[in-house]
């Protein structure tokens, strides 16, 4: 059913609709409205399942990890360093654990100095922690998102577990069109969760043993890294079927815009891409033949999709709304844009732009396409022209 909804109450309404058995998070900007509302939910009695209030968001997705190793799902939600990062030593625990827990991040900056606006940062900053990464556009795709996040976790060739990706405020503030589906028709597509394996005194196991060198570290690194490969397969999968139920297909990790004739290309992820596309049809109306390939799953990263997606672009640019400090073109998607493109003569600049909530303008996107043309790239745009 079509609402106009604010993004984080949406979200709130796709985790209630999956079903989860244990909720667990701690309320930070700009998060916090989904915690709330899920909250009520329990209250309410909308929503059965356990909600426990802890002291830390580290306490919180503890919750979530023993209540998954007993074999429930679910369901958490968090936001920059005094979530996500606060949470960093058990976000890598329930990756190698092979836990499939579903968490929502409103992207927000990391300090110092502190910031509570959007970049990507956050989550950018754990794409090695072995979960794998979906990024919204807009209230509708992050709200889909969740859906199709649980799917592919709980696979059982996976197991592994997943963010939900949206800009703070940008998205979770806003209210937008939203069209919820109804919880059969969530039942009809999400099963009952059916545990791999679980803690049980009938049937003792272990998990996140201790690993000398000479043991199954190694191994264990191997298998995740080959899970969250097959997690791409699963995505598009489930992707494809959100589509043939509900009419809005996520089969693809990568969306192209504008790009069968284009002779410069963005790549971005999230909300900034609406903005990279009213741009792009502005610069069309001037001749620029821009397009935009939007990455809409990170890890795994598309590598084979985005190579072919920029298949005779001469120039492309990055817009990185995260800095990987020290790094050579500045932002984390960059280089690894570069690299699916290496030998095809595709020239790949990166531009960290927007940090902090820094405003990004279509005028900023026509400008970032000029550089590219000239060839100037991996480097901040919009500085401020003062020496700080």
């Amino acid at each position: 059913m079509m609402q106009i909804m604010e993004g984080s109450h949406a979200v709130a309404e796709a985790a209630k609709l999956c079903r989860p058995e244990v909720v667990s998070a701690y309320p930070i900007t700009p998060q916090t409205h989904i915690v709330e509302r899920l909250a009520e939910m329990v209250a309410d009695g909308e929503l059965d399942a356990e909600y426990l209030c802890v002291e830390s968001e580290l306490s919180a997705l503890s919750v979530c990890l023993g209540s998954s190793a007993a074999g429930s799902r679910v369901y958490s939600a968090t936001s920059s360093q005094g979530g996500l990062m606060l949470m960093a030593e058990v976000v890598f625990n329930v990756a190698g654990m092979r836990q499939p827990i579903v968490m929502s991040i409103a992207n927000r900056a990391l300090g110092a100095p502190l910031s509570i606006w959007n970049d990507q940062q956050d989550s950018i900053s754990l794409r090695d922690a072995g979960w794998f990464h979906l990024y919204g556009e807009d209230v509708q795709e992050m709200t889909d998102q969740h859906f199709i996040a649980y799917k592919a976790a709980e696979q059982h060739d996976v197991l592994l577990p997943g963010f939900v990706c949206f800009d703070g405020f940008i998205l979770s503030h806003t209210y937008e069109p939203v069209d919820i589906p109804t919880q059969e028709e969530i039942d009809a597509f999400l099963p009952p969760y059916v545990p791999y394996n679980k803690l049980d005194a009938k049937a003792p196991i272990s998990m996140g043993m201790y690993a000398p060198p000479p043991d199954y570290y190694m191994e264990f690194r191997h298998e995740t890294d080959q899970a969250l490969q097959r997690a791409g397969a699963a995505i598009s999968a489930a992707g494809k079927e959100f589509g043939e139920m509900f009419g809005r297909d996520y089969s693809g990790h990568t969306e192209s815009y504008r790009m069968d004739d284009a002779d410069v290309a963005f790549v971005a992820l999230g909300s900034l891409c609406g903005t990279v596309k009213d741009a792009i049809d502005e610069m069309r109306a001037d001749g620029i033949k821009a397009g935009l390939v939007k990455i809409r799953t990170f890890r795994p990263f598309p590598a084979t999709e985005i190579a072919r997606a920029l298949a005779g672009v001469p120039k492309v640019a990055v817009l990185e709304k995260n800095i990987s400090l020290g790094s050579a073109m500045k932002g984390a998607v960059g280089p690894e844009v570069k690299d699916a493109v290496t030998g095809t003569g595709i020239d790949v600049y990166s531009y960290v732009l927007g940090l902090g909530g820094r405003d990004i303008r279509k005028k900023d996107i026509r400008a970032i396409a000029a550089l590219a043309e000239k060839g100037v790239g991996n480097t901040f745009y919009g500085l401020r022209t003062e020496v700080l």
